[in-house]
């Protein structure tokens, strides 16, 4: 891994490059160690905002599987304050909520490899139903509501069929996440409506790219690269040129190999053949040339411990989390 003098000259090679001020976020999505776009980084960005002054342009280097929808609708408002003209730098994922924040961009520059994907929502709430033999809440997707919704009535025939089909609808997800999930699905609509009305003056258009990203997708993985985006989608897509491909490659390749994104989380591994070890893992990162760096960090201690169950003594990882927040240094 190159050093962090090093990363913030190709920062800075890329601000040159872009002729304005870069600001890096990424949230890592290395297996086990997932971070998403949350409201935690409103406040760190206003800081490093605020150190950048007022440019007139602004690039936000973004990768991102998604997360919290009204945080990234508040942090690129927030960005937009402060800029005259906003580009985005995809080097590789800017998915869900990521692809909400492409939306109010003047400019989103894509490489190759890069993707964006469907805005649909998933909500996660304390009632949401419980996955199958795991001790953890299932994401109730709204757009995978309205296909059920949608197929009932296709199928039903009669008002009272459609009835039974809520019913047991209602019976599986509790009324009040059913209820959350159609809001989310308004609100999306709404926001992405509202990030793309200076930019996309074609009302027709907008609804295009609205009803794609919010449905006509088909799955929430679907991925959209930089041609389907560009003249399928109408996007405002730029192809970087080769030296301006080789910054954002380098600086995602540095940042990778910091939050270890390639390789998935196991406990056992970070033990070793050791009882108990001591980790601290970078997990997601924000990052300017005149801000510094702010490091989502988890620290803490990992043991093995000998568990009675009815099966016999089993072997299993505590896990004994010391610290786990954001960090900052003078990068």
């Amino acid at each position: 891994m190159t050093t962090v003098d090093t990363r913030r000259d190709i920062i800075q090679a890329l601000e040159q490059k872009t002729q304005g001020k870069l600001l890096v976020y990424v949230t890592g999505d290395r297996r086990g160690l997932e971070t998403v776009i949350a409201s935690d980084t409103i406040d760190l960005f206003t800081r490093h905002l605020d150190m950048m002054g007022n440019p007139h342009k602004l690039a936000l280097y973004l990768y991102t599987t998604g997360g919290d929808t009204l945080s990234a609708w508040s942090i690129v408002n927030l960005v937009r304050q402060f800029c005259d003209v906003f580009e985005i730098i995809v080097p590789s994922k800017a998915h869900s909520s990521g692809t909400l924040m492409c939306l109010a961009a003047d400019n989103i520059v894509m490489t190759k490899q890069a993707t964006l994907g469907p805005i649909d929502p998933s909500v996660m709430t304390p009632l949401n139903p419980m996955v199958s033999g795991a001790q953890v809440k299932m994401p109730v997707s709204v757009e995978d509501i309205n296909g059920y919704i949608d197929f009932a009535r296709s199928v039903s025939g009669k008002p009272q069929n459609l009835s039974q089909a809520l019913a047991l609808l209602a019976n599986s997800v509790h009324p009040l996440v059913l209820g959350k999930a159609f809001r989310a699905r308004s609100q999306i609509r709404m926001l992405a409506r509202k990030l793309m009305r200076d930019r996309y003056r074609n009302k027709e258009r907008t609804e295009r790219i609205l009803r794609f990203l919010c449905s006509e997708s088909g799955s929430h993985d679907y991925t959209i690269n930089r041609r389907e985006a560009s003249l399928e989608l109408g996007l405002p897509i730029q192809k970087p040129d080769d030296e301006f491909y080789a910054l954002i490659k380098n600086l995602y390749d540095d940042i990778a190999a910091e939050l270890e994104l390639g390789t998935p989380y196991d406990p056992n591994s970070t033990l070793g053949q050791a009882p108990a070890a001591n980790y601290c893992f970078h997990r997601a990162v924000l990052e300017s040339a005149k801000g510094g760096k702010h490091t989502f960090v988890s620290e803490g201690t990992l043991t093995r411990v000998q568990l009675q169950t009815p099966q016999g003594p089993q072997i299993a990882v505590q896990d004994q989390r010391s610290f786990e927040s954001w960090r900052y240094s003078d990068a």
